[in-house]
């Protein structure tokens, strides 16, 4: 799927010395890059070879009178030329010091030289049939005879295999036309390897393909009335295969060269009216003939292939004119996915996106009167025109009509009778079309007779390169095809450039315009003659700035159009043989081995390039939209692509696909929906590929399109989600358009897969993350979904009920709506089969029926869509036991399992054959609703109730008998106390006037003002009441409610004193005093004034002691953060991180603050802790050999406050520790009450020490709190700054009220 094309063309005369002279032999100079020739008269010329451009140089060799030279070889490690002559002299000749040295003399005369690969040998065959092998030292390894049968002078060609093992020699008596054989000999021994039988071989045209894998030369076929044919031979002397040159059977082969590369084989050929070489390439076991390059007969023409560099050709005449052709692969395949295969003087012409038909294959063939050297394809509006450049400087046109008409030339052969009669293009190349009617290309003038018969053509001058605008005309205003014969030029005009011109693009932003790219990689804007109004004008090259040019010569050029911004502008791409993809000056990828383009927009004219698809020469493809090459960084995700990776398919990279076949190219995209790309594999067969990002953008825009058809069929084609249907747009905005998207699908099938596949997930979010930053993406991502599932399919359930015909199909697929939602409706969809049902058993209209699908295909519809044991507990709940048993059945369940439940169901009564129904299937609330309404099976519904508490509210509202009322609130109530609910259950007792039971509930929650209340409803005697009190006050001592006692006891009981003393508990010690003094009771103040005094002291010594412990806590939280930054600091320090290190290394750190413990009470210095870095790791490895094999305890359960050991969390502890130190609302309320007491009862100096010491405590706390807040996101160690008393100073506040009054 590739042709070849010139790129550029380089001419120079070499001016020799002698009337009569011609140039017949060369040989390469790799090394200095020099070209040497040697001419049939004693002459011989040098021409340097830099950048193709051959800098003609002349030296003569002396011979002696008559002598001439034969051979001619260069030999690299001498640095000299070794020169055979018709006499037998070896010459040595220095071309850098012009010095000749004559070293043998062979009999019979030299017929040819050939040096071997690693330069080492050197072979010579004589005129008497010898064969030489020797050194570069002149010293002869071995020879032997070629043929013994033959004694005459014998003419030979010797070619070497590119490994140097074995050479290879053609020959036969000379200036006859009788059989020669073919020999292969080995290197070392100079043994015969293999023979062949004597074969009408054509000249001595032989050469071994650098490979290896086969020889090739030429066959007279004179015999057989057929043409020369071009033949190959194994190492063995096999015949392989071979071809027909498709020429006259005069035509003689006179030489067979292959490229450096072996993938081309280039022939020297002579036929009645010129000389010629062409080109020949294997692909898909054929050979194509790619080229054709015409010399007149009496130029005479040579030809060599550059040694290192395959597509480069070097032809001269015999006359001296050196010409250099730079060859360059472009596929054959068109913008719009057609194929134009090169072969000959046919073009294979195949539409890939009807299907993958590789070469030799093809839909159908254009026929042309002689070989093609270019073709340039123009699509124009729904037909095409093709114009080709034929070998012989003619044009041919072709318009064919639009592809999807091409199905009546399939298999044919379409001749194009003639070309265009009035210009002669010779040389021609990188032919463009600019409009449908002016065509573009390159030249230069006094070459290869140019013939233009336009009047008034300007001259140019010699050697020249210009542009030459050509406009043609159409005579015939036809539809469909169109030969060249209906063509004719109307004009053709003429412009000069400064250099040769390496490739030329349409400018698609332009009509009429085209890139043009000069030697370097400079970009010029070529404007046509011919103006928009069609009147005549100059054409014009302007120059454009260096920022869009190249940095080198890139011979693969497109000019594509972009959207950027929504704004259309023209971008251009190129490719250097390098491999470095450039756009503009800027490079995309540095080791690019093809490229090509990709449009969503096929449906549209003017095709807006999307997407930029490469492959590079790690077997990679990649795909970049538009946006990302002009916004993004794609040459730095194609740097980083990992190919092992990408083989491994660990996680999905949407923007990079392996190749599976090595070295495989890109030869074609087909835009659209298709979203396919084309590669080509060595050996010749086509793949097709749908990378995942492309066939995404594809569905994306069918879908901003509203093309639901389309996005339906790529999604299925391509095994896509099929959620992105919904999730792309939205699915609150897909249910808007379910109506249109049914109706565009119309394939109830596609539908139900559609439907199954529906899920409460945001593809878009999640499967196809990637893809969310694409540009073709227009639309807003909608938020996670809620009800997606249900939603979506109610939507496509009413258009199918709307739009579509009735039919069975349409009823499963409301079915299968149904049972794919979220939860399944599946009574609904089971209601929709009874209806079946009923109408079968009813024997409905058979018209109608027939839009029905039978139950029991509907019942294994459903089965299939869900589980069965789903299924047939959804028909049980519909109470219908015989579409119950149809479900069984069809569900495969035994029989024995489910006929005799659905027996003993059926002879219940209906109401509870439903209530058993609803407890199977845990409807418990319908089940109460069904036992209730049967009357007759209270006790069951009661039995139903207790197991199932929260039906009780139903209940109360299904039974309206006070009696049986009272019943379920006292159940109520007694599930209630089971439950610890007291409360609710006193309330419920009191509903249901179960006072005793009331009065147990409010005594078990303790509500002694709810017990006594249902005492007085109770109506119990002063001595019970007494009792209870007295039972009560011990009950809530118990509990903690001393307050709650005292007034028991005070206000039921009467008991003063004990009132008192259970306030003295609670510590309400202003209510004691007022009691105490209410009642006169002076005992009862002194048992207040002792108590308060004990607890004045204990809470004095109490806050004491938790000040103490707050500058201990604060002191251990001091000494493990100075640990943590100083172990931290080392850390940084060895460059490590704490997981380099070992619990030794740790234990060792730790262990430097052994002497700082959880009760310290003063910091630690930071000289304490220089411990020596080598010290601590002989002591760790010590421990080490000693601890070997030992089980040893984890860290995690040590003390928090261990003294050697540091744990990380530690830290943070202390800090809440401290925190949580602070005191309570209810502590600050008893000091406050117990600091009055004191005071009433005169005991001033033991109310200040309890202010005072409550006070210092919290001072203490709230500084300590402050001073870890403030260190505890710092790195800074200041031990005089970070002190408890450093932090009482800043957080002092002033005096409490009690504490300024205590204080006078």
């Amino acid at each position: 799927m590739k042709n070849l094309k010139v790129s550029l063309e380089l001419s120079s005369e070499l001016e020799l010395q002698l009337e009569g002279e011609t140039l017949l032999l060369s040989a390469f100079d790799v090394q200095q890059r020099r070209l040497f020739f040697a001419s049939s008269l004693i002459l011989s010329t040098q021409s340097s070879m830099v950048d193709s451009v051959l800098s003609p140089q002349g030296e003569p060799v002396d011979l002696e009178h008559g002598d001439c030279i034969t051979a001619l070889e260069y030999q690299m490690e001498k640095e000299a030329l070794i020169i055979g002559t018709s006499s037998g002299h070896l010459i040595l000749h220095s071309v850098d010091y012009n010095t000749t040295e004559v070293v043998g003399k062979l009999e019979g005369g030299v017929k040819s030289l050939a040096s071997s690969p690693d330069g080492a040998l050197l072979a010579v065959t004589t005129g008497l049939g010898q064969l030489l092998v020797m050194t570069y030292d002149w010293e002869v390894l071995y020879e032997t005879e070629i043929d013994p049968q033959l004694t005459d002078v014998l003419n030979s060609r010797i070619t070497w295999r590119g490994d140097g093992k074995y050479f290879a020699t053609l020959s036969g008596l000379q200036n006859t036309a009788c059989s020669g054989k073919l020999k292969i000999w080995e290197r070392d021994s100079g043994n015969l390897h293999a023979t062949t039988d004597s074969k009408a071989f054509m000249g001595f045209s032989l050469d071994w393909m650098p490979s290896g894998a086969k020889l090739a030369c030429a066959y007279n076929r004179n015999d057989e009335k057929k043409c020369p044919s071009i033949v190959f031979y194994e190492k063995n002397g096999l015949e392989r295969s071979s071809f027909s040159i498709n020429e006259n059977m005069e035509t003689q082969v006179e030489t067979l060269r292959w490229n450096c590369s072996s993938d081309l084989l280039a022939a020297s050929i002579t036929c009645r009216e010129c000389d010629a070489i062409k080109l020949w390439y294997f692909s898909n076991n054929q050979w194509y003939l790619k080229q054709e390059i015409r010399y007149s007969k009496n130029n005479g023409v040579r030809f060599a292939w550059n040694p290192t560099k395959p597509l480069h050709l070097i032809c001269w005449t015999l006359g001296g004119r050196v010409t250099t052709y730079s060859f360059v692969w472009t596929t054959a395949v068109t913008d719009t996915s057609v194929a134009l295969v090169v072969d000959d003087s046919s073009i294979l012409v195949s539409p890939l996106a009807f299907s993958l038909m590789p070469p030799p294959m093809s839909l159908f063939k254009l026929k042309f009167s002689c070989a093609i050297q270019d073709i340039t394809f123009h699509p124009k509006n729904s037909e095409s025109q093709i114009a080709v450049l034929l070998c012989d400087g003619s044009l041919s046109i072709m318009k064919l009509p639009s592809p999807d008409k091409w199905e009546q030339f399939e298999s044919k052969t379409l001749t194009s009778g003639s070309s265009i009669s009035d210009l002669i293009l010779s040389p021609f190349w990188h032919l463009a079309w600019l409009d449908s009617h002016i065509l573009l290309g390159v030249s230069h003038s006094e070459y290869r007779s140019y013939n233009y018969r336009l009047e008034g053509s300007s001259k140019i001058p010699s050697f020249g390169y210009y542009l030459q605008e050509i406009e043609l005309a159409c005579s015939k205003d036809c539809e469909g095809l169109a030969l060249s014969e209906s063509w004719h030029v109307r004009n053709s005009k003429k412009l000069p450039v400064e250099s040769p011109v390496i490739s030329i693009a349409q400018n698609p932003t332009k009509n009429g315009c085209a890139f043009v790219q000069l030697d370097g990689g400079s970009i010029s804007e070529y404007s046509s003659s011919m103006s928009s109004k069609g009147t005549s004008r100059l054409p014009h090259l302007r120059k454009l700035e260096s920022d869009n040019g190249f940095p080198s010569s890139c011979p693969w050029m497109k000019a594509v159009l972009v959207s950027d911004n929504g704004v259309m502008k023209s971008l251009l791409f190129g490719l250097d043989e390098g491999g470095r993809l450039h756009v503009g000056r800027r490079i995309i990828c540095s080791n690019c081995t093809s490229f090509s383009f990709y449009s969503d927009s096929e449906r549209h004219m003017q095709q807006v390039t999307t997407h930029l698809v490469l492959t590079t020469r790690q077997d990679s493809l990649f795909v970049f939209s538009m946006d990302e090459v002009l916004h993004g960084n794609p040459e730095t995700q194609i740097k980083n692509s990992n190919p092992g990776s990408i083989r491994r398919g660990k996680e999905e990279n949407i923007d990079c696909i392996h190749v599976w076949e090595r070295g495989a190219k890109l030869v074609g995209v087909i835009h659209g929906d298709e979203a396919a790309v084309i590669l080509q594999a060595n050996r010749g067969n086509l793949e097709c590929i749908y990378p995942r990002k492309l066939i995404l953008v594809a569905i994306t825009n069918a879908l901003v399109q509203r093309r639901f058809r389309d996005a339906m069929f790529i999604v299925r084609r391509h095994r896509i989600d099929f959620n992105i249907i919904v999730d792309y747009l939205g699915w609150q905005n897909f249910i808007k358009s379910a109506g249109e998207f049914v109706g565009q699908v119309n394939n109830l099938t596609y539908i139900t897969d559609f439907v199954c596949a529906v899920k409460n997930e945001n593809v878009m979010e999640t499967v196809y993350r990637a893809a969310a930053s694409l540009s073709s993406l227009k639309e807003t991502l909608p938020s996670d979904p809620k009800n997606k599932v249900s939603s979506v399919l109610s939507g496509v359930r009413r258009a199918l009920e709307e739009s579509v015909a009735g039919s069975p199909e349409r009823e499963l697929c409301i079915l299968t709506t149904l049972a794919r939602s979220e939860p399944p409706a599946m009574e609904e969809a089971l209601g929709r089969v009874k209806t079946i049902r009923e109408m079968e058993l009813l024997g409905t209209d058979e018209a109608r029926r027939r839009t029905y699908p039978s139950a029991e295909e509907a019942v294994k519809h459903l089965l299939w869509l869900s589980d069965p044991e789903a299924v047939y507990e959804a028909a049980l709940g519909l109470y219908d036991l015989n579409l119950a048993a149809i479900v069984a059945v069809n569900s495969q369940k035994d029989p024995k399992e489910f006929l005799p439940y659905l027996e003993a169901l059926g002879q219940l009564p209906p109401k509870i054959m439903k209530h058993r129904v609803d407890l199977r299937l845990g409807r418990h609330e319908s089940a109460l609703r069904h036992i209730a309404s049967a009357g007759e099976y209270y006790e069951e519904a009661l039995r139903l109730l207790q197991s199932n508490p929260e039906l009780f509210p139903l209940g109360l509202q299904l039974f309206n008998d006070p009696a049986k009322r009272e019943q379920v609130l006292e159940a109520w109530g007694d599930h209630l106390q089971g439950e610890k609910s007291f409360e609710r259950a006193a309330m419920v007792y009191l509903s249901s006037s179960a006072f005793q039971k009331a009065l147990k509930a409010y005594r078990a929650c303790g509500d002694w003002k709810g017990v006594l209340t249902v005492a007085g409803l109770l109506k119990l005697g002063r001595a019970e009441v007494l009792q209870l009190a007295n039972e009560l006050c011990e009950e809530l001592q118990a509990l903690g409610k001393p307050a709650a006692a005292a007034q028991v006891a005070l206000e039921y009981c009467g008991d003063i004193g004990g009132c008192v003393g259970y306030l003295i508990m609670a510590r309400e010690w202003e209510e004691a005093l007022r009691i105490g003094y209410l009642h006169e009771r002076g005992d009862l103040i002194s048992e207040v004034t002792t108590a308060a005094t004990e607890c004045s002291t204990s809470l004095v010594s109490d806050y004491s002691e938790g000040s103490e412990k707050v500058g201990k806590y604060l002191a251990r939280y001091l000494a493990v953060r100075q640990r943590r930054l100083l172990l931290a600091a080392r850390l940084q320090m060895e460059d490590k991180t704490a997981d380099d290190y070992d619990d030794d290394t740790l234990s060792e750190a730790s262990s430097t603050f052994s002497g700082m413990s959880a009760y310290t009470t003063s910091t630690m210095k930071g000289s304490s802790v220089s411990a020596s870095q080598s010290t601590a790791s002989r002591q760790r490895g010590a421990r080490k050999q000693r601890n070997r094999g030992k089980i040893r305890a984890g860290r995690c359960g040590l003390s928090a406050f261990s003294s050697s050991i540091f744990l990380p969390r530690e830290e943070m502890a202390l800090v809440e520790h401290l925190k949580a130190m602070a005191l309570t609302s209810s502590a600050e309320r008893e000091v406050k009450s117990l600091v009055l007491a004191l005071i009433m009862l005169g005991k001033t100096e033991a109310a200040r020490q309890l202010q005072r010491a409550a006070d210092n405590f919290i001072q203490s706390q709230a500084a300590a709190v402050k001073l870890c807040e403030e260190t505890i996101s710092t790195e800074i160690v200041d031990e005089a700054a970070h002190t408890l008393d450093r932090y009482r100073e800043k957080t002092e506040v002033g005096p409490s009220f009690y504490s300024s009054v205590l204080a006078v």
